[in-house]
């Protein structure tokens, strides 16, 4: 009889994983800019948005707020204005905490694509299989999208699994399960689910399609 052990990683972020379909996963990512001045620390894996300056920033809301993905953060490239070379980081630490030439833009490498597909844990125990199972093509929310660690520069967000629910303004979209061996524990939290944004910025306007797409900006 196979036992499982608690989970080993509970709070990672929006992983990306690969793409909805049989489409190729090429695993792309698309440079967008972050104001120079943004305070906002911006972690790797965070799902972050359009604002109507031209820039991105992080999700303010754990349910995504009024403005649909743009998709999630994957790393920065700025250069700093005491040594004039190029720093590349996994997160984005906020102005406050890093010497930025504005004389360059700050440029943020994002997931973007609308089919993206993400693997995140969920932040409570889902009981056993059955129950996720029945979560799966339901809708939820994170149970925060702004956290994460200056050790690593990745996102903690996780699922909030308690707001599954067939509600379609919910941010996230469940699609699946995963078989992470690590992470089989439905007793504990951290068990790993398939995700896609609900609304995203990028996704074609289409009455067959779950997304939308809006034309506004900002939070």
């Amino acid at each position: 009889m196979e036992t499982n052990m608690a989970n080993q990683d509970t709070a990672f972020g929006l992983r990306p994983i690969g793409l909805n379909g049989a489409a190729a996963n090429t695993t792309g990512v698309t440079q967008y800019e972050i104001a120079s001045n943004n305070t906002n620390a911006i972690f790797q894996y965070s799902p972050v948005i359009p604002l109507a300056a031209g820039v991105i920033d992080i999700v303010g809301n754990a349910n995504g707020g009024t403005v649909p993905a743009l998709g999630v953060f994957m790393g920065v490239e700025y250069v700093d204005s005491s040594t004039k070379k190029t720093v590349f980081k996994n997160y984005w630490p906020g102005s406050n905490n890093v010497s930025v030439d504005t004389n360059f833009p700050v440029k943020a490498l994002v997931a973007d694509n609308p089919n993206q597909l993400f693997m995140v844990a969920a932040d409570t125990t889902t009981t056993d299989r059955a129950t996720a199972l029945a979560d799966v093509f339901a809708n939820a929310s994170l149970a925060t999208a702004t956290s994460g660690s200056t050790s690593t520069g990745r996102s903690t967000a996780e699922l909030d699994i308690s707001t599954a629910a067939a509600t379609a303004t919910l941010f996230m979209r469940i699609v699946g399960l995963t078989t992470d061996v690590a992470n089989l524990d439905y007793a504990s939290a951290g068990v790993n689910f398939i995700v896609r944004f609900n609304f995203h910025h990028n996704a074609p306007c289409s009455s067959s399609d779950s997304q939308t797409t809006a034309a506004s900006t900002g939070i």
